[in-house]
């Protein structure tokens, strides 16, 4: 399994509602996408930093997801361009079920 960590960092704090909009309106495509377990959008505690968290059964899938196309797209959404990283899981808890 594979994480990717993607941040977006702005020089003013982002609003909250509208990374909520974000996460409300890009939130269907996400869902039922083969190979990815989850997905969740994230607003860092300064503010000045939007995070999406992704974890992916096969890096094949993770790296194939965020081509050029998309790294533009959703610099326009954001209005910055994303870090990305990926992070092997080693380890992983789901207490959804629980």
């Amino acid at each position: 399994m594979i994480g990717v960590l993607v941040t977006f960092t702005q020089t003013d704090k982002f609003d909250r509602s509208s990374i909520a909009k974000i996460a409300d309106e890009l939130r269907g495509p996400f869902e039922g996408m083969a190979g990815l377990r989850f997905k969740s959008f994230m607003l860092g505690e300064d503010g000045v930093q939007a995070k999406n968290f992704y974890a992916w059964d096969d890096e094949e899938k993770a790296r194939a997801f965020f081509t050029p196309e998309l790294v533009e797209k959703v610099t326009g959404v954001y209005g910055a361009p994303p870090k990305i990283e990926y992070l092997d899981i080693v380890g992983f808890v789901d207490n959804s079920g629980t």
